[in-house]
């Protein structure tokens, strides 16, 4: 898979985005910006408002008030779908695989999905898990995976036809100290390699400084610190809010 050329000044971006249901607000003015070819890292306690972001990001979420835009246009109420097909590409908590189909068919269905053939989708599906170097799991069916393949294919299926912006919601949930490790390399090399803006969205809070050239924190819905690790790591607003009960116990 070949680097993907983009033009200057496109990013997604959110602006004093707001998300209220009823009463409640889930999120409150936030403001955020995803570049192509970076890292970007997005933190925060249980109940911060991390998974609406990228609910609202991707099209599955319209915001309240505030402004959703890709490369300078307002996309804030395109559907998820239309999101996708536009360059943005996510995975999700739960891995969401067609059980019932192998792993290259999973890959190949998001292809058609995408309005191209069935053909072009085989391919396609090839080479990114080719460059994955996860080729071995193309035949297998998607039911039986180990956990951490079945992550691994959803960030495959996410990756089809160069999407400029990938979105990992909590990929590394419940994987290893060494596993955490291999998606640290594969998210590094997304950006890298691919040219694709990453937003990630992560509990393990090592893995999200080890990868992100910017991070977010969250905290009650709001953004209450933005920086490069050292500014996240010296911040006592997010040492309270997120990492003191670590930092103590450490």
């Amino acid at each position: 898979m070949a680097r993907r050329e983009h033009h200057d000044g496109r990013a997604l971006m959110a602006s004093g985005v707001t998300v209220a249901f009823g009463g409640f607000k889930a999120l409150t003015n936030v403001t955020l910006s995803i570049t192509p070819g970076a890292v970007h890292g997005l933190i925060g306690p249980n109940g911060a408002g991390k998974t609406t972001m990228v609910n609202v990001l991707t099209g599955f979420q319209a915001p309240t008030t505030g402004a959703v835009t890709l490369g300078g246009r307002d996309v804030g109420n395109l559907p998820a779908h239309a999101l996708r097909r536009s360059g943005v590409a996510r995975t999700f908590q739960a891995g969401r695989l067609f059980a019932g189909l192998d792993v290259l068919d999973n890959l190949a269905v998001t292809g058609v999905g995408l309005g191209h053939s069935r053909r072009a989708s085989e391919a396609e599906a090839m080479r990114v898990l080719d460059w994955m170097e996860a080729t071995h799991l193309a035949h297998l069916p998607a039911a039986g995976l180990p956990y951490t393949d079945e992550r691994r294919v959803g960030i495959a299926r996410a990756l089809m036809f160069a999407p400029d912006f990938l979105l990992l919601d909590e990929p590394a949930a419940g994987m290893s100290e060494t596993e955490a490790a291999e998606l640290a390399t594969l998210i590094t090399r997304v950006a890298a390699e691919l040219g694709t803006g990453v937003l990630l969205i992560e509990h393990n809070v090592g893995l999200v400084l080890s990868v992100s050239h910017h991070v977010y924190v969250l905290d009650a819905g709001q953004v209450i610190e933005e920086g490069d690790a050292d500014v996240i790591l010296s911040s006592a607003r997010v040492r309270d809010a997120y990492l003191g009960a670590d930092q103590e116990a450490a």
